[in-house]
């Protein structure tokens, strides 16, 4: 796979990073055990940052690596200003993020603010006191309706399936109040009218910012406000409408946080992940004093289609442009099928509610357009974000054994669902047998590896200048020369997504038939072997820079 030097030297702003940044997700429990326990940890990254560099990004994006019991993957949160045991310790994490700076590799730290875990200090003494004190007021705690006040408060449901009230006990042994969870009972959601949930997260930003985060990524960012009439969900609520999903109070948290990230120098950046259809919605959080930056998930959630994915990129910059915001791309994560797998089925969109198991998947199809899609979002402008394994081509591991799966949408939909565990396996290092070098010691891995990724190891990849480490190594080393937030949409025909920027011409062939390339120089091309450099196959991506 022949590659010509980068187009540019980068030359944006050191405060401006992350407008065109490669963040790679570290999902740190299943990249790498450094201590030979079978988990991952800080000290297994700390081991790999130098692949990470090679591989070319700017900055990792960490899920919650504070104490937690697991009850959703470390997204119940006993304590902020900590760092899990298991995972290392809080002087391991300032080493971490002090090494990585000086790789040029920033940090960016997962907070999740809309609950805490049910073993959370707050929480734990919110239980022990008596309705209407002052730690119950931090929580969403109110009395049952009915004559007993044993029917629930609301008819809400969850973000993982099933009832988002559970009854608490009195000291006398009796049925007490009822508290929320939009997620599971283990998550109780936390009152964000209160002033000290408030000032409690500004001192946590502050606890990370000062010892060298560049950033935060917030979770579920626009579920914090609740309606405290707790009326019920409109059939079609209009905007600002939902009872706890964006409304318009939330907007007045983050101009606070925003204030405390401009205070630091250089500037922290504020990440939100933003699930929400409407774009104009969308692009309120992006405003110039509230968030930087937010996940995209109109595009990773779309068909594999020329037509739908260039109405979503389209809309996209639009929505993006209005507040002067980058966008953000992203194929995959720690909570959808991996892309290799997503792609491969006839059914290649995702939604959480359509997740079975047993789906029938073409590897060799969802491959092929895993790499397409890899060149097709490297080439856009904005932010990128890669999904540790991605650049491996991990599939999703479906055929887990039931009893390992943990994630708490499998248990709440009643086993239908297979959850999220299967992308988040450990990844495989080296070697032809797992652990793969996940880890040197002998406890096994908290979920077990497929013997099939001895092909696609670390370790085995790097020996093929045609595998898709190479590829991904190859595009975001080109990517860092691509400037400017715009592009030039080019007509090549339906079925084909080619648009320019700079001297750069991207081009995707969605069509079931070869596609005739415009004349130039072919920088990187998806597909590993192709008979001309002239031709296209379907299902492939091809960078070039045309003839002038």
């Amino acid at each position: 796979m022949a590659v010509e030097p980068a187009l540019h030297s980068a030359d944006a702003a050191a405060g401006d990073w992350w407008r065109d940044a490669v963040i790679y997700q570290v999902y740190v429990r299943s990249f790498c055990d450094g201590d030979g326990d079978g988990v991952g940890d800080l000290a297994g990254v700390r081991a790999k940052l130098g692949y990470l560099r090679e591989l070319g990004v700017d900055a990792l994006w960490f899920n919650p690596w504070y104490p937690s019991p697991l009850a959703d993957g470390g997204y119940d949160v006993a304590d902020y200003r900590a760092v899990a045991p298991e995972l290392g310790t809080l002087e391991e994490a300032e080493l971490l993020v002090a090494e990585a700076l000086a790789l040029g590799i920033r940090t960016i730290l997962d907070v999740v603010p809309n609950h805490v875990s049910d073993q959370h200090p707050w929480f734990r003494a919110a239980l022990a006191a008596a309705p209407g004190s002052p730690e119950r007021a931090r929580f969403w705690f109110r009395p049952g309706l009915g004559d007993a006040g044993d029917t629930m408060p609301t008819e809400w449901v969850s973000e993982f399936g099933g009832t988002t009230w559970t009854r608490t006990t009195d000291a006398d042994g009796r049925p007490g109040e009822w508290y929320l969870h939009l997620f599971s009972p283990q998550q109780p959601d936390l009152d964000w009218r209160n002033p000290t949930v408030v000032e409690e997260h500004l001192q946590v930003l502050r606890f990370w910012f000062d010892r060298g985060v560049a950033g935060i990524r917030i979770d579920s960012a626009a579920l914090l406000v609740k309606d405290e009439r707790l009326p019920a969900v409109p059939a079609t609520p209009g905007p600002g409408g939902h009872p706890f999903v964006d409304r318009d109070e939330i907007h007045e948290i983050y101009r606070g946080w925003r204030a405390v990230a401009d205070a630091y120098e250089p500037p922290r950046v504020l990440v939100g992940e933003v699930w929400l259809e409407d774009p104009q919605r969308f692009a309120r959080y992006l405003r110039p004093d509230e968030l930087h930056t937010a996940f995209n998930f109109d595009f990773m959630t779309r068909p594999w289609d020329a037509k739908e994915l260039r109405d979503s990129i389209e809309a996209t910059l639009a929505s993006h442009r209005q507040v002067g915001a980058p966008p953000t791309w992203v194929l995959a994560n720690h909570d959808v099928t991996r892309t290799v797998t997503r792609y491969g089925r006839e059914v290649t969109s995702f939604s959480f509610g359509s997740k079975r198991f047993g789906t029938p998947t073409d590897f060799a199809l969802g491959t092929r357009r895993a790499r397409a899609a890899a060149l097709l979002v490297a080439a856009l402008p904005g932010a990128l974000y890669v999904y540790q394994g991605e650049e491996l081509g991990l599939p999703e591991v479906e055929d887990l054994p039931r009893e390992l799966l943990r994630d708490p949408m499998h248990a709440r939909s009643g086993g239908v669902d297979p959850g999220r565990d299967g992308c988040r396996v450990p990844l495989p290092w080296s070697g032809e047998e797992p652990p793969f070098g996940f880890t040197t010691g002998s406890s096994p891995t908290e979920l077990p590896q497929p013997r099939s990724w001895a092909a696609l190891t670390v370790e085995c990849q790097e020996r093929y200048d045609d595998s898709m480490l190479a590829l991904y190594r190859a595009a975001l080393r080109l990517r860092r020369g691509l400037r400017g937030a715009g592009l030039g949409w080019v007509d090549l025909g339906d079925g084909v997504i080619a648009f320019t920027r700079d001297d750069l011409l991207s081009v995707t062939n969605f069509s079931t038939e070869s596609l005739h390339l415009p004349a130039g120089d072919v920088l990187l091309r998806s597909d590993s072997s192709h008979p001309t450099a002239e031709s296209l196959p379907p299902d492939a991506t091809a960078w070039l820079r045309p003839t002038r």
